[in-house]
């Protein structure tokens, strides 16, 4: 193994160990005694030992989408015409081109990289800052992608489930993968706080507002809310980990983040080790 290819494999795990490692001390959940294996074989599925603090964070994140997050998206649906909030969309989502670039880069992905570029080009000139995704139009359809699902790709394994306050459902590597994602984006670097900030809550109200309902449906109806919302966030990190057909449409709730939606069509999977 040369010395890039062992850089590659061992450096980002390193880093979310350090990261963190004082996560340990937020209190864990019971392990079950070991001769009740069905208990025992259920606890390992879960791979969730900060379950006290999980619950914890839900709870403060949807004390913070109720009292911020819904009453706004709930206006911003009445107020803003669907051809208007398709075009709040757009922008938001062509902002994530050098993002998605470079992650495509990362991953050996050169074709796709290819593609990011260019819909970032054409939508950012031909569709008027990317308001309208005129790629799309001409049969160039967008793909996403972060560094959590790059480190994946690195065969980082995820770590266990965990909440994060704000940001909502996440593990050890996706939350790396967050600040990565944060400290590449070019954005970061050429605008003032005060657009940051906007960028952030625009991109909340606006994948809020595409899972209104879906959420507050299965926030109504589930037995455990919690549970549905840990096991809807591994499904959709798989997906995205494999480049198939994101859930579109299937909220994973919890979070002012929201989900990320997209489209692959016949993508050739990214199956790994390291998905779980």
């Amino acid at each position: 193994m040369n010395v890039a290819s062992k850089f590659k494999r061992q450096v980002p795990g390193t880093l979310i160990s350090l990261a963190f490692a004082g996560l340990l001390s937020a209190g864990c959940a019971t392990a079950p005694p070991p001769e009740d294996k069905e208990a025992v074989a259920a606890f390992k599925e879960a791979n969730d030992p900060y379950e006290p603090f999980n619950r914890a964070m839900l709870d403060f994140n949807l004390a913070l989408d109720k009292a911020i997050l819904r009453p706004v998206t709930s206006v911003y649906l009445e107020v803003v015409p669907d051809p208007l909030q398709t075009n709040v969309q757009n922008f938001l989502q062509n902002l994530r081109g050098p993002v998605i670039f470079a992650n495509d880069l990362f991953q050996g992905e050169l074709d796709r990289a290819g593609t990011a570029l260019l819909r970032f080009a054409m939508n950012s000139t031909f569709g008027i800052l990317g308001i309208n995704d005129f790629a799309a139009e001409v049969g160039i359809e967008k793909h996403d992608e972060d560094f959590g699902q790059t480190l994946a790709i690195w065969e980082v394994e995820s770590g266990p489930y965990l909440v994060l306050p704000i940001f909502g459902p996440s593990s050890p590597r996706d939350g790396v993968g967050l600040l990565a994602d944060i400290l590449i984006d070019p954005f970061t670097w050429l605008t003032p706080l005060e657009y940051r900030i906007g960028r952030s809550f625009g991109t909340a109200v606006d994948k809020r507002a595409r899972n209104f309902d879906q959420i507050n449906d299965l926030e109504k109806n589930s037995l455990d809310f919690y549970s549905a919302v840990r096991s809807l966030y591994r499904q959709k990190r798989r997906d995205e980990i494999r480049n198939g057909a994101l859930l579109t449409n299937n909220p994973v709730p919890g979070s002012l983040s929201g989900v990320t939606d997209g489209k692959f069509g016949d993508q050739q999977s990214k199956v790994t080790p390291a998905e779980r």
